[in-house]
């Protein structure tokens, strides 16, 4: 048994928690990214260039980002489980809705509505923080977390729902399914600890205003670019995928949806690792972890296929340089595996500094890591037009991670010295983890 906020909870009452909110979080992204399958069949239909594709895709992205900042407040006043049900039933219906859009307009307007879905990783964060002690939570929000894999879950079995039945029958069974799930989790959730012990001493929650304070620390807004790479890659990458291996390797939706998977398995499952770690080693070191795997990974990536002739003394020589598909699935697999754990490490940080803010703060680095699922799938189509190169995607991957891993570094050095001037070793912070000897 453990007592928090005043409120004995069992182990019974966590697995319980983090068990109901996994799973509506895995059906949720499950429909937040329905249209990197079915908009590659919207495409064709409505002839659609690269970016007009990139913003459909894109669409449900950026509803399921803007809102998160808002649900995690009103999580936090109001409690998960309520908030949880009507986020679930909203992006319900707006999925079922699609099946009647037939211009593009209607299908971006469906779109938004479809990115409710999206808003619910604001709501389980606050919620799931809110059943467990501190030294445990990297750990449980790394398994909820590990809801990422509902891209997954789309991308193997919503090809082959659409090939048979049509893309409208792929909307409508994930409608149908997010709204058992919402029945069920209404049923068997219960209350966070902290709603409970507010309702029973009768002290109201924060105001809005309030759990928004911690958001004019620059801090914050630095997590929030570790995120928009870690995550908001992740989800442009789940989207782009089967399109890029479409126009790049020749192949059809169906195996096109299953190597994307095979990317977006390890960006969700092995987040339960990057929370485990975070707790043993520190998020800090987890997220060097992974920048600098991914600065390797996104530059060999993004070398576009090249022909090279050399001009000898008698003849010339050619040859060329490409990335053929068994390796493209390595390095992408890499880069989704250190993905996952670095998703983990940037939320490990948000309850340890501001652990009375986890909805406000939590859901500002989830809307902008989600912004990166938006603006970079319509970045990657853009590009595309513009400079015709299909690697131009891990071109601007590379920039990204790039600059995130310097301004980590200068800002962690510059943290450190301001804490330990005089100290050649690094100072400790609260996201180191275990306190290393000799440091106070």
């Amino acid at each position: 048994m453990t007592t928090i906020s005043g409120y004995d909870v069992s182990r019974t009452d966590q697995i319980r928690a983090l068990s109901a909110n996994t799973i509506a979080f895995t059906v949720c992204f499950a429909v937040w990214t329905i249209f990197s399958i079915i908009g590659v069949q919207i495409k064709q239909e409505l002839g659609l260039n690269e970016t007009q594709f990139g913003l459909l895709v894109g669409t449900p992205i950026l509803t399921g980002s803007l809102i998160r900042v808002f649900l995690g407040i009103w999580t936090e006043q109001l409690g998960g489980r309520i908030v949880y049900v009507i986020v679930m039933l909203l992006a319900a219906t707006a999925t079922w809705l699609l099946t009647y859009a037939e211009t593009y307009p209607q299908f971006l307007l469906a779109a938004l509505g479809v990115g409710f879905a999206g808003g619910s990783f604001a709501v389980g964060i606050a919620c799931v923080s809110k059943w467990y002690p501190k030294e445990r939570q990297g750990t449980a929000l790394g398994i909820f977390g590990a809801g990422n894999v509902g891209a997954a879950v789309t991308k193997f079995t919503a090809p082959f729902v659409m090939v048979a039945m049509g893309w409208q029958a792929v909307a409508q069974i994930w409608a149908g399914g997010l709204v058992v799930v919402a029945i069920l989790f209404w049923l068997f959730t219960k209350d966070e600890p902290d709603l409970v012990a507010r309702r029973r001493s009768g002290v109201k929650a924060k105001g809005a205003l309030l759990q928004m304070e911690p958001l004019k620390n620059v801090q914050v807004w630095r997590f929030s670019l570790y995120y928009f790479f870690v995550f908001g890659a992740f989800v442009a990458l789940a989207l782009w995928l089967p399109r890029y291996l479409v126009g790049v390797y020749g192949l059809d939706i169906k195996q096109a949806g299953m190597i994307a998977a095979f990317y977006s398995i390890p960006a969700s499952l092995f987040r339960i690792v990057g929370g485990w770690l975070s707790d043993k080693y520190g998020a800090r070191r987890i997220m060097y972890w992974t920048f600098i795997v991914s600065v390797i990974c996104t530059f060999l990536l993004s070398y576009p296929s090249t022909s090279y002739v050399i001009h000898g003394i008698d003849r010339d020589m050619s040859f060329a340089l490409s990335m053929e598909l068994p390796a493209f699935m390595v390095l992408i697999f890499i880069l989704g595996f250190f993905m996952s754990l670095g998703k983990a490490a940037v939320f490990k940080h948000i309850p340890v500094y501001y652990p009375d803010n986890v909805g406000s703060v939590g859901g500002l680095v989830g809307m902008i890591g989600g912004l990166g699922g938006f603006i970079l799938p319509i970045a990657f189509g853009a590009l595309n037009d513009l400079t015709h190169v299909w690697t131009s995607c891990f071109m601007l991957l590379f920039l990204l991670v790039s600059t995130a891993l310097t301004w980590m570094h200068f800002a962690i050095r510059r943290m450190e010295r301001r804490k330990h001037p005089t100290l050649r070793e690094p100072a400790y912070l609260p996201e180191l983890g275990e306190r290393p000897q000799g440091i106070k």
